[in-house]
């Protein structure tokens, strides 16, 4: 983010604090980035209207709390979502689902590996059969990394890790990914 956005945002947080109706240009903003993380997690969509309903409850109440430490306001956002999203599935005490659509398996290929070109469907369709199949720690991070394009210091920040951490659980997806289809994934930093 640039820091003129950075400072409207900030603006526009300052001004939801004491007229709270002025949040509802954040709302505005951010809903639909955070309906479409929290709907590929679930799979449903009433579920994921009604997390991303809470999750913008909870950063209305606590918005006296939010302090800007470097990240944007989104990032704050995101990291109350997947806290919603968890205590959504602690609740049910199901396995976490994430929904990868066909057109994101492409965009991953191509984001890790440009020139890659018309992929084989036959490998795609393996490929999202594959990914259900990988722990959360790794689907989350290929999520936030290649799906809503965080860094891995947004990422550390959402998901209560390091850095480290993000980095680490991200190349072990894709190495994973790239060992298993016999691919070429590169890594960005």
């Amino acid at each position: 983010m640039r820091e003129e956005d950075i400072r409207r945002e900030q603006e526009l947080i300052e001004r939801s604090r004491r007229d709270p109706k002025a949040f509802g240009e954040l709302y505005e903003v951010y809903f639909d980035r955070i309906y479409y993380f929290i709907l590929r997690q679930t799979g449903d969509e009433d579920t994921a209207g009604d997390l991303s309903s809470q999750t913008f409850v909870n950063a209305l109440n606590n918005l006296e709390k939010y302090q800007f430490r470097g990240y944007p306001f989104s990032a704050w956002l995101y990291r109350i979502a997947a806290n919603e999203v968890n205590k959504f599935y602690r609740r049910q005490k199901g396995k976490k689902i994430f929904s990868i659509e066909e057109g994101r398996i492409r965009e991953l290929v191509e984001q890790t590996n440009p020139g890659t070109g018309d992929l084989d469907e036959e490998l795609i369709q393996q490929m999202l059969t594959y990914l259900k199949d990988l722990p959360t720690e790794m689907l989350q991070v290929l999520e936030l990394r290649f799906f809503e394009d965080k860094d891995f210091r947004e990422i550390a920040f959402i998901l209560d890790i390091t850095e480290s951490g993000a980095k680490m659980r991200t190349y072990r997806a894709l190495d994973q990914l790239r060992k298993h289809f016999n691919i070429r994934l590169k890594y960005d930093e």
